[in-house]
């Protein structure tokens, strides 16, 4: 019966994230002993004193419809961030609170492409992006990095990809799914190639920005020349362990941030109320509370650096932030493996998960072929079980 369905959702993908998640829930439930690294999300729970801030915002009757783009109050605790964490003079009226972040990223692409206009990704690029675009009429063009490149794009290969057709570019730092960070000179020298275009606007997704073993982080639009070309994407989910909070937020030019108003207007209205309370109480809060939760972080992913550098034919870069691996595994095209034969990062991912009852996500759904996506996101007894299956299953 899809023919009845419309073009748009007939052409639209799968998340592969989500639907290798429900293909690992499907088959926990059948009685296999599944370890999935395919989600990026912290096991950490939501911090007692945001809870408390919530279980507050429901004794104070906070159950009626919020303003379309937040209340007053959170989007004034979220000028205060931008100024403490990132250097960025916003005011209330550059900010839009959504949905989660990814709503965020809809609206954008929703009220700023018209059909046929080119959007630059990096790749490896979160995999709602290109889908994003695509459903908004906008045609995604991929810029390669590799595993030597750090999966980070030079000022050469972004000056190369610009057309006359160019009206964006988007990318996350610290990135999902390569980890990787780009510090202030490489932002900078990527702001130098856009000086020269001046109608190109940039998203920089900086979702993850508190889960970052760098010890820097840069913020685009606090480079000169690019505050009001950017817009900056944020939320509470990964940093706050509050996924299921569904709250994120820009900050933008006003003439964007009032179009994402006026198209959230007539698609979801106001963010949930209790989770906009609760979340006034974690942007306001000091980013050392989650010292913890990064340092656990940073533990894991020194633990299974280690221990994937031990798989022959593994290649792999030392993420510097958020909670992922991205090996190449490119090595293993064209063998086979037990009776299956790998062709690509697809078929790769589908025997570690036959063989070694480990989920993982394949780079192809990020726009990078070569290498599979894992998250660590989960305890170090279950990521050194879960490396010992797959480095069995590779022997």
């Amino acid at each position: 019966m899809n023919h009845l369905l419309s073009d748009r959702i007939n052409n639209l993908s799968t998340s592969q994230t989500l639907a290798m998640a429900a293909l690992a829930r499907e088959l926990k439930a059948q009685g296999k002993d599944i370890i999935s690294l395919s989600l990026g999300e912290p096991d950490f729970n939501t911090p007692d004193f945001i809870k408390e801030a919530a279980k507050k915002a429901i004794d104070e009757n906070y159950s009626t419809y919020t303003p379309v783009d937040g209340y007053m109050e959170l989007k004034e605790a979220i000028v205060r961030k931008f100024k403490r964490d990132n250097n960025l003079d916003y005011k209330p009226a550059n900010i839009v609170v959504s949905t989660g972040a990814k709503q965020s990223l809809y609206n954008i692409a929703q009220v700023m492409l018209n059909d046929g206009d080119e959007v630059i990704l990096p790749a490896p690029y979160w995999v709602s992006y290109f889908e994003i675009i695509k459903l908004s009429g906008g045609v995604p063009v991929e810029v390669p990095t590799s595993v030597e490149s750090d999966f980070k794009i030079t000022p050469e290969q972004l000056e190369k990809a610009i057309t006359p057709k160019t009206k964006m570019i988007w990318y996350s730092s610290p990135c999902n799914p390569s980890g990787s960070v780009y510090s202030r000179e490489e932002l900078t020298a990527l702001a130098k190639v856009l000086e020269n275009h001046p109608n190109i606007i940039v998203v920089a997704d900086e979702i993850y920005e508190h889960i970052n073993f760098s010890g820097t982080f840069c913020s685009i639009a606090s480079i000169p020349g690019m505050f009001e070309k950017t817009v900056t994407v944020n939320g509470v989910a990964k940093a706050f362990a509050m996924t299921g909070w569904r709250i994120g937020y820009i900050g933008a030019p006003e003439f964007i941030a009032k179009a994402c108003t006026k198209m959230q207007g007539q698609v979801t209205s106001g963010a949930n109320s209790i989770a906009q309370r609760a979340t006034i109480t974690a942007v306001d809060a000091d980013p050392k509370v989650l010292n913890h939760m990064v340092e656990a972080f940073h533990k894991r992913r020194d633990l299974v650096v280690g221990l994937m550098k031990e798989i022959p034919g593994i290649k792999l870069n030392v993420p510097e932030g958020a909670f992922y691996v991205f090996p190449d595994v490119s090595s293993y095209f064209g063998k086979t493996l037990r009776g299956t034969e790998i062709k690509n990062a697809d078929d790769f991912s589908m025997y570690l998960l036959a063989e070694a009852n480990v989920a993982t996500v394949t780079g192809d759904a990020f726009g990078n072929p070569d290498c599979i996506r894992m998250s660590y996101a989960t305890s170090e007894d279950l990521l050194t079980e879960a490396i010992k299956r797959i480095k069995e299953a590779l022997a």
